[in-house]
């Protein structure tokens, strides 16, 4: 029984109800991107060489053919770009930039409006609801930055050093995050805060490198490979925070991880298992080149980070 007056009851009646809406949009968008993402790694990583050489010859890479809802269908990769564009190009974008937008519109509605409930344990550190929610934001920003000169930096052909620098990152940050922070909020936070990364993928170097293609076609110059290869780069990046980021969103329902005596350590843990649970399904998209077969030993070694 709610024992406020009018205005408080109705106020904790819309903070709800957004609650509900922002839940329901993140879930919906959340899906459709993570559907999609999910469906292009396994597209690349099934790509066969094309057989017929007038594909060869228009610069096909790959293709595929499958049976699904009752009918065939058959995809093809160009190397770089085809001859000329079609009509219509279908780009995937907006999955991502609602799910980032509905997310941090939660993240404002239930962390920050709530800050000395949700975010801050006095327990843990005596920080006011602007010192909370300033080092929540910073980290949304430091996150992306940390990550995106790391790839500028080390490019395309250090991907391990990318992924242990990542790990460390996550892992010193949620480290100092159990020291500032609710064991709620630590989880929540590195959640935002990879999510925020995937979001930036798209927004700031996949959508750009696919854009810069499509207008090298529409001015007739041969389109820079480059292109391509990054915004894979940070694709197949985006595909192993996934399940990571998954689980954090789901982490409120579990006091027993984010109530731990090491929360963080426990949030490492899971997120490390989220990752590996990944590289063994990429390795298994392609067990058709050993012959039907997976080895259990890569995943936990980590050695398989693969496009």
């Amino acid at each position: 029984m709610f024992l406020g007056t009018p205005n408080e009851y109705m106020s904790a009646f819309v903070i709800e109800f957004l609650g509900l809406l922002g839940r329901w949009v993140h879930l919906i968008t959340g899906i459709a991107w993570i559907g999609a993402s999910f469906y292009f790694v396994w597209l690349d990583n099934h790509l066969l060489p094309p057989t017929d050489e007038v594909l060869v010859r228009k610069g096909v890479g790959g293709e595929l053919w499958a049976v699904h809802g009752g009918g065939f269908y058959v995809v093809r990769k160009f190397r770089v770009a085809p001859e000329a564009l079609p009509a219509t190009l279908h780009w995937f974008k907006w999955e991502a930039y609602w799910t980032w937008i509905s997310g941090f519109a939660l993240l404002v509605l239930m962390y920050y409006l709530r800050a000395p409930l949700y975010l801050i344990d006095r327990s843990v550190a005596d920080l006011s609801p602007a010192q909370a929610i300033g080092i929540s934001v910073a980290l949304l920003g430091v996150g992306w930055i940390f990550y995106d000169q790391l790839c500028k930096r080390l490019g395309l052909e250090r991907e391990a050093w990318i992924a242990l620098a990542m790990v460390a990152f996550v892992t010193v940050t949620a480290w100092g995050l159990s020291h500032l922070l609710s064991g709620r909020a630590v989880y929540i936070q590195i959640g935002a805060m990879l999510g925020t990364i995937m979001a930036a993928n798209v927004a700031h170097i996949i959508i750009p490198s696919q854009r810069r293609l499509v207008q090298a076609k529409e001015r007739g110059v041969a389109p820079d490979p480059l292109d391509g290869l990054r915004g894979k780069q940070r694709s197949v990046h985006n595909n192993y925070f996934t399940l990571p980021v998954l689980f954090t969103m789901i982490s409120n329902h579990y006091a027993l991880t984010f109530g731990a005596r090491r929360n963080w350590l426990v949030l490492i843990a899971i997120c490390a298992a989220g990752v590996l649970i990944r590289v063994y399904f990429v390795d298994r998209h392609k067990r058709h080149l050993r012959g039907g077969r997976t080895s259990p030993w890569p995943p936990p070694t980590g050695s398989q980070l693969q496009y």
